[in-house]
């Protein structure tokens, strides 16, 4: 299957959720709108803000030359090839927390995708960074959606208090992402839940979400032939064999029938995302009235085929032109629609290869993280030094870095040795390159400044919130993957405090802009400021730690 006919075949079900009455309005308002440019409007009637999920500005850079869509388009914009996701827990959750709160994670208080509360009665100690805890039977594996932890408003939030006409809608095909983007006061909020899309606990879908899924079973139910790769994706096609029981790189997506795991774990989710997303601006009326609304999307293909194959094999060369086309179709449709709108595209953070491909590719001490990092391992060699007897875990973290806590259970003393003892264990690892404590972070000031400069203990900061994070933070050495026994889905990640995963492509696109490209590096907490006075939206002093990008290229200043 072409890509271009997976994307056609997705925005046929989108054809269907649009009423009679608004395609016909549409077609009315179109011409009066295209002739309009962004120097001639006001602020924009509709703000589309996308992260692409593990979109690096790596990818971006070495795909950008092959975009023809819509990232093409995008490019064409005002470009950032160096945006950073400035703090060091590069991962899901605290990344799309900053794009539209435009605080970093510390402050917003989501600190990584889990975390752990040890004084929680319920044996699951780890925290989803979108779950209720407070909902009996939780867990954070099994819980309910929620934006709870997030400690501060977002955009959309923002633009609903100022004027309750203005409509917040987001849609993702992470739950986390949807949230962390739209916040608390929504119009419309749809993920990704397993075979269609679902909503917040207890909200019955909308007709045109309904009509969306359905269209969705359908092309579930009869799967899919593999995908003809561009010619661009040839070099790019390896088989690289990750252990004795598979291998990636070559892999095109053909999707057997009544496997929806297939489909999530492909392009196919985006192109589904982004006809939900437009689906909703039918239903929504979002972009059709005097008031800026706001839409969220966030698209998570990349992240998903990532972790599954690794960022070099033809599995992430097909998303990249399947993203491109997909995006390109997009906006054609919201074109068609006369809408006046304006784009931030972003990533929640980058990504990297898997080490066996890149030991091949000139980069021969990547490395998989030591079996003996990972907290029940460390919990044992704790035991060993300790000088008094102790029984059950000891060390609590969610794999072999980041945010690691001491047991609750023992007295501060033995606290202290076994935390002091931990620390020793990991600093004598050749594959550690620093450990914080959690103390050390509590008295250190938010950084500030040139942020490609920070130090491993500032980027450890912007992520560190006193309620939540651990007792002390371990960062491996760059090119180590902590992923220790890679298996089927999941063979390379992100989550490291280096630029492969801090830093991220930040575009923004409006009709009729001059564009022009900034090499220098800005920070996605920039962005809820920068979108803010686009949409004329007002804020209190030190509401955000980012600034205002003045997007205007001549003598005028968009920040006014």
């Amino acid at each position: 299957m072409r890509i271009s006919t997976m994307v056609t075949a997705i925005a046929t079900v989108l054809a269907l959720s649009a009423s009679p009455q608004l395609r016909a309005q549409d077609a009315g308002e179109g011409a009066e709108t295209d002739a309009r440019t962004a120097a001639e409007a006001s602020e924009p009637k509709l703000v589309i803000a996308i992260s692409v999920d593990q979109f690096s500005a790596d990818l971006f850079s070495e795909y950008r030359s092959h975009f023809t869509g819509g990232l093409k388009r995008l490019s064409e914009g005002a470009v950032f090839p160096s945006a950073y996701q400035s703090h060091a827990a590069t991962e899901t959750c605290p990344g799309h927390a900053t794009i539209l709160t435009g605080v970093h994670p510390g402050r917003a208080g989501i600190i990584a995708n889990r975390w752990f509360d040890l004084s929680a009665v319920r044996e699951d100690k780890r925290i989803y960074c979108a779950e209720d805890e407070s909902i009996a039977g939780s867990s954070s594996r099994n819980y309910t959606a929620s934006v709870t932890h997030l400690l501060v408003p977002t955009l959309g939030d923002r633009m609903k208090s100022a004027n309750g006409a203005a409509r917040n809608v987001a849609v993702s095909g992470k739950d986390r992402a949807a949230l962390m983007m739209g916040g608390r006061n929504l119009d419309a909020i749809y993920w990704w839940g397993g075979e269609g899309f679902t909503s917040l606990a207890g909200s019955a879908l909308s007709a045109a979400a309904q009509r969306i899924n359905t269209g969705i079973a359908t092309e579930i139910a009869n799967g899919a032939p593999a995908m003809t790769p561009p010619a661009f994706c040839a070099s790019r096609t390896s088989s690289i064999k990750v252990n004795e029981e598979f291998a990636v790189g070559d892999y095109s997506f053909a999707r057997p029938a009544n496997e929806p795991r297939f489909y999530r774990i492909s392009p196919y989710i985006d192109a589904a995302t982004l006809s939900m997303a437009a689906a909703m601006v039918d239903e929504q009326g979002l972009g059709r009235d005097d008031v800026t609304d706001m839409l969220s999307i966030g698209l998570s293909a990349t992240d998903y085929v990532g972790h599954a194959f690794g960022t070099q094999g033809l599995e992430m060369c097909l998303q990249m032109a399947a993203l491109d086309t997909a995006l390109g179709e997009f906006f054609d449709l919201l074109d068609a629609k006369g809408i006046d709108y304006s784009v931030m595209l972003t990533a929640d953070h980058g990504g990297h290869d898997l080490p066996e491909r890149l030991k091949l590719q000139a980069l021969p001490d990547a490395a998989r993280a030591d079996e003996a990092l990972e907290p029940k391992a460390l919990s044992e060699r704790v035991r060993a030094k300790l000088d008094f007897a102790w029984e059950g875990p000891i060390i609590y973290g969610d794999g072999p870095f980041g945010d690691m806590y001491v047991t609750r259970d023992m007295d501060d003393a033995q606290r202290a040795a076994a935390k002091t003892a931990a620390i020793e264990i990991l600093r004598g690892s050749d594959q550690v390159a620093a450990v914080v404590t959690g103390e050390e972070l509590g008295k250190m000031d938010m950084p500030k400044g040139q942020v490609q400069n920070w130090t491993l203990k500032e980027r450890a900061r912007a992520s560190y919130h006193p309620d939540r994070s651990g007792d002390f933070v371990v960062m491996l050495k760059s090119g180590i993957t902590p992923i220790p026994n890679p298996g089927m889905g999941y063979v390379a990640t992100h989550g490291s405090p280096w630029d492969y995963d801090r830093r991220v492509p930040l575009l923004f696109w409006r009709a009729g802009m001059t564009g022009f490209e900034q090499p220098n590096a800005v920070m996605t907490v920039d962005i809820a400021p920068t979108l803010a006075a686009m949409a004329d939206v007002s804020y209190e002093e030190g509401a955000f730690d980012g600034r205002c990008l003045d997007l205007d290229s001549g003598a005028g200043n968009s920040c006014d």
